[in-house]
């Protein structure tokens, strides 16, 4: 993989200021015989590979090989260069955001530039979020009621024992709530808070239908839709702040060497 290299892997472990945990575990959602262990970082990257001809986006390391699905135990770890973390971040992508909202004790690694970011989550949210979170709702929902295109499932082993793909549907059930928060509180609550963490873990075990899911998915969408007009948020992010913030933090990064 082009983002596995050591050269990458080296500029991921020198210039990190934030890694923490965003799987399900994070969530508060494991279930033993399904997880694997997603990580995040974010890194400051050196001046060549911004201002040079040389590029870094982020740095990739996967336990399996590539094409090769994680199982339990497993690490997939992705580590961001910081300024392509904030314009995902910016546009309100649901993952990216967690580094933001994870506890402490699921941080890996932390700088005072890690810490500064976190305490700045304000300036980051904006209701695009809510329209993020709205767009991936909808879309796993279409793909599991077979009206949308595309793959909703590669754990044969879940449809076969629970008839349908319930970590996907966990996944699709999540988003709704975890946005429906977000645009009520302007935060994320990890691990989610009751009582739908035990839901989303019933939903995991096959304890819940694949046609509940559906309904608190289609619920949860009506309620984005009104939020991401009426949401206490700024309708857009700051990206003026977004800008000086990180020319300031490269800035000092650089000059410490």
């Amino acid at each position: 993989m082009k983002h596995s290299t050591p050269e990458f892997a080296a500029i991921a472990e020198k210039g990190t200021v934030l890694r923490c945990q965003v799987g399900s575990g994070v969530h508060g959602i494991t279930v033993t015989d399904q997880d694997d262990r997603d990580e995040m970082g974010l890194c400051v990257e050196p001046p060549e590979y911004v201002v040079g001809l040389r590029t870094f986006e982020q740095y990739i390391h996967r336990t399996r090989p590539e094409h090769v699905r994680s199982g339990p135990g497993d690490l997939d770890l992705t580590v961001y260069s910081l300024r392509k973390w904030m314009r995902l971040a910016l546009e309100g992508n649901p993952t990216v955001l967690l580094p933001l909202y994870v506890p402490e004790h699921e941080i890996v690694e932390i700088t005072d530039v890690g810490r500064d970011l976190r305490s700045r989550t304000d300036r980051v949210l904006s209701r695009r979020a809510g329209h993020r979170f709205l767009g991936y709702l909808r879309a796993q929902r279409e793909r599991m009621e077979g009206t949308r295109g595309g793959k909703h499932t590669n754990r044969p082993e879940l449809v076969e024992r629970y008839g349908f793909d319930t970590k996907f549907a966990y996944h699709m059930v999540r988003l709704g709530v975890q946005g429906v928060e977000l645009l009520e509180t302007g935060r994320l609550t990890l691990p989610m808070p009751e009582p739908d963490r035990t839901w989303l873990r019933e939903l995991r075990r096959g304890e819940h239908t694949r046609a509940e899911a559906l309904e608190r998915a289609r619920d949860l969408e009506e309620r984005l839709v009104v939020l991401c007009e009426t949401a206490d948020l700024p309708a857009d992010p700051d990206t003026d702040w977004a800008d000086r913030w990180l020319v300031d933090t490269y800035r000092r990064a650089w000059d410490r060497g």
